[in-house]
């Protein structure tokens, strides 16, 4: 995009060294009317000293925008995610991205609510990031303009950014630890990322100061702890027997799993511009969810339908992954997904150990689990075992034709 042809952006703004460069380099460069939004989505930071940092930067008061997110994301993004079990290339729980399109929407909310006509994000031009803001951005509003710096600049080093700041007097706080390892840190009140640094040596071992919110689990308590959760339609209600909101049950669920070393995450990952990237996580109260949606689905659900969720769960983790969430096959598998989790009800318990979660029982008036038919006991005729024979026999039959021909 040509300098000059933007009148006012509404740009993602953390107070961070990034974002802050970024506020400065949009009046200079385009010129335009700079709006600041900034979302709480648990990432466990003051949110005030963004708002000052802004005003100081020349940002009008009524152009600052500093929203609550943190209900919203965990009801109505997270929670739909972990109904269908999405977990992307069989780990990684899907922390950053789904925070994503949250944040999309809501700055084209504020693009809107301002008269805005475009929007600005400090994701770089290498990462998954750019995708997942700009593809949420154009479904909401179609024809809105995006600014992203990194692809523009040539600042594309911290020591160059550093020196922008101290150019233009930006306020900034930037401190690298001495001795220690330098990372790209992303934190919301699903998980936190670690990536960058020396962490771009897939062989690293990172240090143990590195985990923020996850005790290592040699260190964890000595005795497991045990914890019940309630279902409603695939969604947990109630901890420990206690009614907790969206966020409230996910902010408990970190502290209990990070209390016993639950959750911790270090691969490689297929990043969707193409290269591969290592990432190091930590996702506690997730990490349970999963294991528990599992345990009550397996005695809710048929086992047909079971099956399909977990045939389509891939290509709906990579839609997600890749920024499609406001796209109609997400929708549509998320319509599909939602109407399964109808008798999802009842509730799980699990153990926290060291780093693991058994599940240790699972209870539901919505139950296919007969016991008279399932048990080893006399069943008093409730299942034929002779029907059993037939079943084989013809399940067996195209195997018997292939092996008559002389087939293996």
């Amino acid at each position: 995009m040509k300098p000059g042809k933007v009148s006012k952006v509404v740009l993602a703004y953390s107070g961070g060294l990034d974002t802050s460069v970024i506020l400065k380099w949009l009046q200079d460069v385009y010129g335009c009317e700079v709006v600041t939004f900034t979302a709480d989505i648990g990432q466990g930071e003051e949110l005030a000293p963004a708002r000052r940092k802004a005003l100081k930067l020349g940002i009008q008061a009524k152009n600052i925008f500093i929203e609550d997110l943190r209900e919203e994301f965990v009801r109505d993004f997270v929670f739909p995610m972990f109904r269908a079990n999405a977990v992307y290339e069989g780990e990684y729980l899907l922390g950053t991205s789904i925070a994503r399109p949250l944040i999309a929407k809501n700055m084209i909310k504020v693009a809107r609510r301002t008269g805005a006509d475009a929007i600005s994000h400090g994701a770089t031009g290498k990462g998954n990031d750019q995708v997942r803001f700009e593809l949420g951005a154009y479904a909401l509003m179609p024809d809105v303009k995006i600014i992203a710096p990194w692809r523009e600049w040539d600042l594309l080093s911290r020591d160059k950014l550093l020196a922008y700041a101290r150019r233009h007097g930006i306020p900034v706080e930037y401190k690298r630890k001495q001795g220690g390892a330098p990372y790209s840190m992303d934190a919301n009140l699903l998980h936190i990322s670690y990536e960058g640094g020396v962490l771009e040596d897939p062989d690293y071992a990172p240090e143990e100061s590195m985990w923020r919110i996850t005790v290592s689990p040699e260190k964890a308590p000595q005795r497991p702890e045990h914890v019940e959760l309630e279902y409603r339609r695939g969604d947990i209600v109630a901890v420990n027997g206690r009614k907790l909101s969206p966020a409230r049950v996910l902010a408990e669920l970190n502290r209990l799993g990070g209390k016993h070393g639950v959750g911790r995450l270090d691969i490689v990952e297929n990043r969707y511009v193409g290269m591969k990237s290592r990432g190091c996580y930590e996702t506690p109260g997730g990490t349970i969810m999963l294991r528990a949606h599992r345990a009550i689905e397996s005695i809710t659900l048929d086992r047909e339908v079971l099956a399909l969720k977990d045939d389509l769960m891939p290509r709906y983790a990579r839609l997600i992954y890749n920024g499609y969430w406001f796209s109609p096959e997400r929708r549509l598998l998320q319509t599909l997904i939602d109407a399964s989790q109808a008798s999802v009800n009842g509730k799980v318990r699990v153990k926290l150990y060291k780093g693991t979660v058994l599940v240790t029982g699972r209870k539901s008036k919505d139950s296919l689990f007969d016991p008279r038919i399932a048990t080893f006991d006399d069943d008093r005729g409730a299942y034929n075992q002779a029907d059993a024979a037939g079943f084989i026999r013809l399940n067996a039959l195209r195997l018997r034709i292939a092996a008559r021909k002389g087939r293996r």
